[in-house]
């Protein structure tokens, strides 16, 4: 006897996911949109580098501290974590073991 239930599983995470991660998933998925959103309206980007499409903003994204606001500071962190967040995700996805 090992002491340990049979219905818990062995590899944290694994489990079924229920309605309430679900919602915390996506609720989470969604303030992580609306900050950026919040950051990018607040930021005040240099005169020299103005960004139209999403190309240039992650150009122009390295002279946003220029300024030395916080807005700009978490725009920049938001839009260079936000690429690396969704790999992470992918990978995990992709990278199960089939147990």
């Amino acid at each position: 006897m090992s002491g340990k239930p049979d219905n818990i599983p062995t590899h944290h995470g694994q489990g079924e996911i229920k309605l309430s991660r679900y919602f915390v998933l996506y609720s989470t998925q969604i303030a992580w949109v609306a900050l950026g959103v919040v950051l990018y309206w607040d930021a005040f980007w240099p005169s020299t580098c103005t960004p139209h499409n999403l190309w240039q903003v992650y150009g122009c994204s390295f002279r946003l501290p220029e300024n030395g606001g916080w807005q700009e500071a978490g725009l920049l962190t938001w839009l260079w974590a936000t690429p690396l967040l969704v790999l992470l995700d992918v990978a995990r996805r992709f990278g199960k073991n089939k147990d």
